[in-house]
């Protein structure tokens, strides 16, 4: 099962790296689609799986950035992997709209806290409405792919596991 899971994460990964090359024009910078397979893994797979992806995810999207807040990005690729356990966390209870609306506050509002203190307000009330929007948007892209990408992926976990 381990061999399925790391497979579907890397498919994930990569999943992050395209949504990432799609960009939308923010106040700062743009918003992309590279957190929904972050969801998706932690949906579907479980959270440490998904909190993975959500850090690797991110940390590649932000090297085809540019990297423009240099190594803060590891600090944001720690917190986009937090966000995607505690989204697993819920969603996998059945409570998927806590999962919802705790992931799009805590990227939107939460995580660039850090970038209050360092960057200064400015920054900071600049960059959430920007976070706002991507967060809602790969937000709203998992909601609609998870019970769809569940399908096709739980019957082969499943599998594993009974062949052992």
């Amino acid at each position: 099962m381990k061999g399925i899971k790391i497979t579907w994460a890397g498919v994930l990964v990569a999943l992050t790296v395209i949504g990432a090359a799609i960009k939308i024009p923010a106040i700062i910078g743009s918003v992309a689609l590279d957190a929904f397979p972050a969801l998706l893994g932690a949906a579907i797979l479980g959270g440490p799986a998904g909190a993975i992806v959500g850090g690797m995810g991110h940390l590649l999207s932000a090297l085809m950035g540019g990297m423009p807040l240099g190594p803060f990005h590891l600090l944001v690729a720690a917190e986009m992997a937090i966000l995607a356990f505690i989204f697993a966390v819920f969603y996998r209870r059945g409570r998927k709209w806590t999962a919802s609306l705790l992931f799009v506050l805590g990227n939107s509002f939460a995580a660039p806290l850090p970038f209050l203190l360092l960057m200064g307000e400015a920054f900071y009330l600049a960059i959430v409405p920007s976070l706002f929007i991507g967060s809602i948007l790969n937000t709203v892209v998992a909601i609609l792919i998870i019970p769809r990408l569940a399908k096709a992926v739980e019957p082969l976990l499943t599998n594993v596991r009974s062949v052992k």
